[in-house]
């Protein structure tokens, strides 16, 4: 052995790693999918689309204009698209894009509008987009229609022999949901100006419009106050955002046709505002910024009328920070201790005859009603704002489940969706593609099915950095982005992964890290750069689901998060590739396809021995060993059934219980993840002798 691998390991390393080119190509772009049909590759997919004949070149004489009075929004979103289109392609574009917009001559892009857009729910986004051979026209009531229509035709485009071009096309598209969300949360974990603008980008390219920014938290207060200085002074260890750059933040969202919606959480999620004002929680300080993660006890004091005054006072000031109409209050997981060991809050309570803590709070929450009204906001909460005696033009955002927004529209009241979409907790695309916020059963009736305004990916950062939310946000919030924009009836999963690979990829020309970090934080664990093994281990994990991370260690806002499992996506495509694999062979034993299913178990055995020297390099890497082991072992099996199966061999049931127990051992969490494959490998050896035990 050399000091890294032998040459022999070398050799088989490089020749296994060929063949997996096989499974991976449903998850890698591929420019002869995009060049069969440009207009497959579309997401989200239009509301109505006709593919004709013929096909609209591109080189770089191409010119793009407006036939309408120039906006800053539009003028500025056809220099956006002419910058990436020759980012794309190449081409040294010879239009002076930058300095004039004239109507195109013959073979341009020409676009145009009625009016400039409003940022508000219902604005028209609607757009008509036709390619023909000689000329491209888009068309929409608004010029944020425009700029919709302007990120599908940069899907649109394709290459073949001669180059790179638009198929002629006849769209005619707008979104089935008015409010397309993601939540970022800065509280837990602070996510610079650069990581803001690089996502408000990508929301951009899908067609999302509402960015929900989550500002204050336990672990932080991220805004800038002038009226009350101390509460990011104190609150926030200095990492928080000044007025300037919010402003700054804003305007770059609203030129990209997307509204702003901030959240200051109270009155629980508040423990850093009594940092620097104790005296208005439930119980006495002093407070210190929390590090840890969860649902703590401080909570705002209803009962105290001093709060009033200072939630005016700093609303009035965010009111005018932050133009959006709608402000988000949170109101979410208000614990209660403080409440109920407060006998000032019980005596409050019996005085003004509430019956529980939850009538406690809706009493806040109309007290802070009142005050938002004042300053001309709409208010929007979690589902614990639900509460009687609340009027109805306030908006229920949903996280415990959809029994609630249908009840809340039933009931008169907006609603919007983010059970389902918590991107945070590693779920796989398909998941969120099939979570509808009207699915087809929905006891609504169309009165109060238009309630229902859209929904929210929700991003919460406990266990991410900017090195990392990337990885966690795309590619599967434009899975998400798609149900929320296209017709109901869109729900070809494999499709959407098909087009997700290749979206995922146009998506990384915007500065998102989630295809080139993983790779550099391999390269950091081994301090080496010849990372192969560790990435072919990486395609087969994936990080524990749902909340289990937060189980095998004592995760705070300080802890590392450049591990193993930090490098790994929250979804193996990979993994998914060689289950459907697995589910084809075994419906038709077709022996090609056993061979690939062979060689790529092969692979995945084989690869222990080249991780091995890796982690004795590295004592960061050794929790990975008893993953790469149980994936080793795992394959070991599988290719013994495999091979049974290809002989039309049954096995008896006690060798299925004996492999049964091999890949229990297999299915144990290490490096706080687990294998993504054994769900397919445990198929195999119950197609050979029954269930496994």
């Amino acid at each position: 052995m050399s000091g890294y691998v032998s040459a022999k390991s070398r050799v088989l390393f490089i020749l296994t790693l060929l063949t997996l080119g096989s499974v991976l190509a449903i998850c890698l772009p591929a420019a002869a999918a995009a060049s069969v049909d440009g207009s497959l590759k579309l997401m989200p997919v239009p509301a109505s689309m006709t593919v004709r004949e013929g096909r609209f070149r591109v080189d770089e004489d191409l010119t793009i204009g407006g036939r309408s009075p120039q906006t800053g929004r539009a003028f500025k979103a056809a220099a956006r698209f002419m910058s990436r289109l020759a980012g794309r392609t190449g081409l040294f574009l010879k239009q002076d894009f930058l300095a004039a917009q004239d109507p195109p001559g013959e073979g341009g892009v020409l676009y145009g509008f009625e009016r400039a857009g409003a940022l508000l729910p219902n604005e028209d986004e609607s757009y008509a987009l036709t390619v023909d051979p000689d000329k491209v026209t888009l068309d929409a009531k608004t010029d944020i229609g425009v700029l919709r229509g302007l990120e599908t035709l940069l899907q649109l485009l394709s290459v073949d022999e001669a180059g790179y071009y638009f198929p002629c096309v006849d769209i005619a598209d707008k979104p089935r949901f008015t409010w397309r969300g993601l939540l970022i949360d800065v509280g837990r974990h602070f996510q610079p100006v650069d990581v803001i603008k690089r996502n408000l980008d990508a929301m951009a390219a899908v067609k999302m419009n509402v960015f929900h920014w989550h500002l204050t938290e336990d672990q932080g207060f991220r805004v800038e106050s002038k009226v009350f200085p101390k509460l990011n002074q104190l609150g926030s260890d200095g990492m928080f955002y000044t007025q300037g750059q919010i402003r700054d933040i804003i305007d770059y969202a609203a030129e990209r046709g997307i509204r702003v919606m901030p959240e200051f959480d109270i009155p629980g999620h508040s423990t850093s505002w009594f940092v620097a004002y104790p005296e208005f929680s439930s119980a006495p300080g002093p407070y210190g910024i929390e590090r840890k993660f969860g649902v703590f006890g401080p909570a705002f004091n209803p009962a105290d009328e001093r709060i009033y005054p200072f939630l005016d006072a700093f609303l009035k000031e965010m009111s005018a920070l932050f133009p959006d109409p709608y402000l988000h209050i949170g109101g979410d997981e208000v614990e209660g201790h403080q409440w109920e060991a407060n006998p000032a809050i019980q005596a409050f309570k019996k005085k003004s005859g509430l019956a529980d803590n939850g009538a406690l709070q809706a009493y806040f929450n109309k007290r802070l009603l009142k005050i938002l009204t004042k300053y001309g906001k709409k208010m929007v909460g979690w589902d614990e704002v639900f509460q009687p005696g609340l009027p109805n033009d306030i908006v229920i955002h949903s996280w415990r489940g959809p029994k609630a927004l249908v009840e809340a529209a039933q009931k008169g009241y907006q609603g919007i969706l983010s059970n389902g979409y918590y991107i945070d907790l590693c779920q796989p695309a398909e998941a969120h593609y099939l979570n509808d916020p009207l699915p087809p059963d929905s006891p609504l009736d169309d009165r109060q099915k238009a309630l229902i305004l859209g929904g929210e990916a929700t991003m919460w950062s406990e266990l991410v950095t900017p090195e990392t939310i990337d990885s966690r946000i795309w590619p599967r919030t434009a899975a998400i982005a798609e149900r929320f924009w296209s017709p109901g009836s869109v729900t070809n999963v494999d499709d959407m992964y098909r087009r997700l690979g290749l979206v995922s990829v146009e998506l990384e020309e915007l500065g998102l890290l989630h295809l080139k970090n993983p790779d550099m934080l391999l390269r950091r664990l081994a301090g080496d750069p010849r990372i192969e093994p560790l990435k072919v281990l990486a395609e087969a994990v994936e990080p524990l689901k749902n909340y289990e991370r937060h189980g095998q260690a004592a995760y705070t806002s300080l802890s590392p998060f450049t591990r193993f499992v930090d490098a790994c996506a929250p979804e193996s495509l990979a993994a998914r590739a060689f289950r459907k694999n697995i589910d084809q062979f075994l419906t038709g034993k077709d022996p090609m396809l056993g061979r690939e299913i062979g060689a790529t178990l092969a692979l995945w055995k084989a690869n222990h021995v080249l991780v091995l020297p890796l982690i004795a390099a590295s004592p960061a890497l050794r929790e990975i060993e008893p993953l790469s082991l149980g994936l080793a072992r795992a394959c070991e099996v599988g290719l013994e059934a495999l091979d049974r199966l290809m002989k039309g061999q049954s096995q008896p049931a006690a060798w299925a219980e004996e492999k049964g127990k091999i890949l229990a051992e297999a299915a144990k969490p290490a490096a706080h993840a687990e294998l993504a494959v054994l769900s397919a490998v445990t198929k195999l050896v119950e197609a050979c002798a029954g269930p496994v035990k």
